[in-house]
């Protein structure tokens, strides 16, 4: 029997199985998938812990979320077009749920699929080889809780690891010295900590911004970021500030590029995510930065030097959850035979072909339609439920507006859903007010 291997049981990963499991619901003869997920539960990044470092295992914890991390984009832009909020809550809900109200979301799909059983938990992949006569993949697991390693045969991988998990971590003189808190946005779990001290972020991305703003609403004394090409240019409060550069830390003081100087008491570093498989052979690793179009991946998807091995997720992101299943679906159609992939010089100039594309564009509003035109792409060409897609990237393009008018309240906005027309109420507590992020509170009526 054909084996496909699903590593990672976060967002792409769920988006894999829901696509097998929609399959098979229609009549469809599906190959077995197993699913290996290094964590305990399912939700990938979305899965909070308190843990920060290393694991009870002794290895690097997944996790970047942390408490009070609301949507820092509306829902209507990330719903699933096989399961709306909708129908997981059985009403409408507000438009920028917080980290647990998401998490629900996320698993609530994948618990009406019946897909727990495919997955094996507590069990990260440590090796992957391809035989090319054989033309099968050894994948060698690691069950943690009997501490036993296994190796199988594949004859399809899906890498759906992630990319967010893994920190760049650059140095700056003095860091070593400072006589404060340092830490990178990954470790980061609770904006009450820094209440009442001054805060130096590095970085002006959307972690930056999102870190200073939590630091801000739970009562740090101020927030400086300090960025290395331009300022974020929002409409900040006036305890927040952008400085260009920091240049070197002397005891508790920061000096940045224009000359002036900061007294902080903690520097947290947003300073972005690497893309790190270690458990992958040279000629399966992807090796990219972040960015909208990775090269040598077909559609987005396809590792051209070998067709069975597939990433998903592993674009820079304004689309996520309905991308992750565009490209599941496009992927599960290849495995099943539903879709002919071309010879390699036609993959190598489709890919080169939105690789230049993407060169050219010049802010994010062109990067979220060439976005929405690649999920289009996939979509089209199986049978993922068609959604509006221009109105998706009608609504990010007034979210953004939303941003620049008040940053600190433009999670007050509503929108409509773009599946089911409905238009989302207004929370009944503004966004800096909103002190409880527990999913009740969110889901309350006032």
């Amino acid at each position: 029997m054909t084996r496909v291997a699903v590593i990672g049981a976060g967002p792409s990963g769920l988006a894999a199985l829901r696509a097998f499991q929609s399959a098979k619901k229609k009549g469809a003869k599906i190959p077995e998938v197993v699913c290996f997920e290094k964590q305990d539960d399912w939700g990938g990044l979305w899965k909070y812990t308190w843990r920060t470092g290393l694991d009870e295992y002794g290895e690097p914890v997944h996790c970047s979320m942390y408490r009070y991390l609301w949507s820092n984009g509306p829902k209507e832009c990330l719903e699933f077009a096989d399961y709306t909020f909708e129908e997981h809550f059985g009403k409408p809900i507000p438009s920028y749920p917080p980290r647990a109200v998401l998490w629900d979301y996320i698993v609530g799909r994948v618990k009406k699929a019946g897909v727990r059983k495919w997955i094996r938990f507590n069990t990260p992949v440590r090796m992957v080889d391809y035989d090319k006569k054989k033309k099968k993949f050894s994948v060698t697991s690691h069950d943690r809780v009997k501490d036993v390693m296994k190796t199988e045969e594949f004859d399809y991988v899906i890498c759906a690891s992630g990319h967010f998990s893994t920190p760049i971590t650059p140095f700056f003189t003095g860091l070593d010295s400072f006589n404060g808190r340092v830490l990178h946005a990954h470790d980061f779990r609770d904006a009450l900590e820094f209440k009442g001290k001054d805060i130096l972020i590095v970085g002006r991305s959307y972690s930056a911004e999102d870190i200073g703003s939590q630091c801000w609403k739970y009562g740090a004394k101020s927030v400086t970021t300090t960025y290395r090409s331009k300022p974020m240019g929002f409409k900040w409060p006036k305890n927040f500030e952008e400085r260009p550069l920091l240049q070197k830390l002397e005891g508790k003081t920061a000096y940045f590029k224009d000359g002036t100087t900061k007294d902080v008491d903690a520097v947290i570093l947003c300073t972005g995510y690497q893309h790190y498989f270690p458990y992958l052979p040279e000629d399966l690793r992807l090796k990219t930065a972040n960015r909208l179009w990775p090269e040598n991946l077909y559609k987005g998807v396809v590792w051209q030097d070998n067709p069975r091995f597939f990433y998903i997720g592993m674009q820079d992101q304004f689309y996520t959850f309905n991308m992750f299943d565009a490209q599941a679906w496009y992927v599960r159609d290849i495995i099943l035979g539903r879709i002919k992939l071309p010879k390699t010089d036609a993959m190598q100039k489709d890919w080169k072909k939105w690789l230049k594309r993407e060169k050219k564009l010049a802010d994010a509003e062109q990067m979220i339609w060439f976005q929405g035109d690649y999920v289009k792409e996939l979509i089209d060409a199986t049978d993922y439920p068609s959604f509006d897609i221009e109105g998706v990237n009608k609504t990010f393009m007034v979210w953004e507006h939303h941003k620049m008018d008040d940053i600190m309240g433009f999670r007050n906005n509503a929108y409509k859903s773009l599946m089911t027309g409905t238009m989302s109420p207004k929370h009944h507590t503004p966004w800096k007010d909103a002190l409880d992020d527990s999913l009740e509170a969110y889901l309350a009526t006032k």
